[in-house]
């Protein structure tokens, strides 16, 4: 099936989508509390912790068991997967010979989800347990256990109910610039080295909003400058590894400015780093197909974030997307994105070499007059 064609966009239906009804965007939990709690030496009997940004959620996890002391695995230490959860129930009454506390980590075992089609009866049922003996024992897991649920994606089920009642929940989304921005610098402050509160927003525009990535990246830059060094700009684009995104805004700005031999060394640029042709061109679709809703919201006088669906960690992009549909017509904008969609049917079918069509493309629709 052509990938284009199979990412569901139609500009015809997007207009129409977009001049009746926004999409919503979800609520958000922050977590300085429970890193203010942690870093106080204390500990809740019960934790469940969940979200996309793993980086920060794994080091959650890490404070926990520093918190939490000796770890001896199958003693006190007790790791449960969808393969043992079953036994969770029995894990919790068995004693810590020799401990005082068990601390069990839950992971990623289904048992949140209320979709009885994606998870079987049992699975719901064994939810619906577990939440009953949590309700019936509390003092009991309160004397002799700490339980840790972590999972990827989770409903208000039952058993979701039941923690919010007795313990710890935090969602660990991405974070926003500002929070991203605060903690890069105390990184940088504990290295003693320093950073500019608008040098930190360019590393996050340049490798994105992933706490891991930025922190690999930041390590990198605190031990070029060295000790009681600055982070610059400069040291940013000569160092730092560009997210995709962030290039292909970089090509789109060229491509807007009708500069094509930039445009095209941007594009051999992604190339030669090993990005795939066809990743390449997804990313490009998908951007111009932002900068053209981005159009038809404005024509409709709709909210910009609620059409992109951006996350409250992206809400920075508005400007980007603002400025570089300016550069474009609504009608430019839909012909590009059908010759992409084109491109993306004939290379399937072995017609066109994609990265020669790529840079054809290119040409004939932003080449100067």
């Amino acid at each position: 099936m052509n990938v284009l064609v199979k990412n569901n966009f139609n500009p015809k239906v997007a207009e129409q989508k977009i001049y009746k009804k926004a999409n919503i965007i979800g609520e958000k939990m922050i977590i300085e509390l429970i890193e203010k709690e942690l870093k106080n030496g204390k500990l809740n009997s019960i934790y469940l912790l969940y979200g996309e940004e793993t980086f920060l959620l794994e080091t959650i996890l890490k404070k926990i068991k520093l918190n939490f002391g000796e770890l001896v695995k199958g003693i006190n230490y007790i790791q449960i997967d969808e393969t043992n959860v079953k036994e969770l129930i029995s894990d919790i009454e068995t004693p810590a010979f020799g401990y005082e506390k068990k601390l069990i980590i839950v992971k990623n075992t289904g048992i949140f989800s209320k979709d009885t089609k994606k998870k079987n009866s049992i699975t719901t049922e064994l939810s619906t347990k577990i939440s009953n003996y949590i309700n019936n024992n509390i003092d009991i897991i309160n004397e002799s256990n700490i339980i840790v649920f972590i999972e990827e994606n989770i409903e208000k089920n039952e058993l979701y109910k039941t923690i919010e009642k007795y313990g710890i929940i935090c969602s660990f989304e991405r974070q926003n610039p500002i929070q991203i921005t605060n903690r890069l610098k105390a990184i940088c402050k504990s290295y003693k080295v320093e950073i500019e509160d608008n040098v930190a927003k360019y590393l996050i525009e340049t490798c994105g909003t992933n706490m891991q990535d930025l922190i690999n990246e930041i390590r990198k830059l605190i031990e070029y400058v060295g000790e009681n060094g600055e982070i610059k700009k400069d040291d940013i684009y000569l160092l730092s590894t560009k997210q995709i995104d962030s290039v292909i805004f970089d090509l789109t700005d060229s491509l807007g400015n009708k500069n094509i031999q930039k445009a095209i060394d941007t594009l051999n640029g992604l190339i030669y780093n090993k990005e795939p042709i066809q990743k390449i061109l997804i990313t490009l679709y998908n951007h111009l197909k932002k900068l053209y809703i981005v159009k038809l919201s404005e024509k409709y006088n709709r909210n910009l974030a609620e059409c992109l669906n951006l996350k409250p960690n992206q809400m920075f992009l508005i400007n980007k997307y603002k400025v570089q549909a300016k550069y474009f017509t609504d009608e430019e904008l839909r012909k590009i994105i059908d010759e992409l969609i084109n491109l993306d049917s004939n290379y399937k079918i072995g017609k066109i070499d994609l990265n020669l069509g790529l840079e054809a493309i290119l040409c004939r629709y932003f080449s100067r007059e």
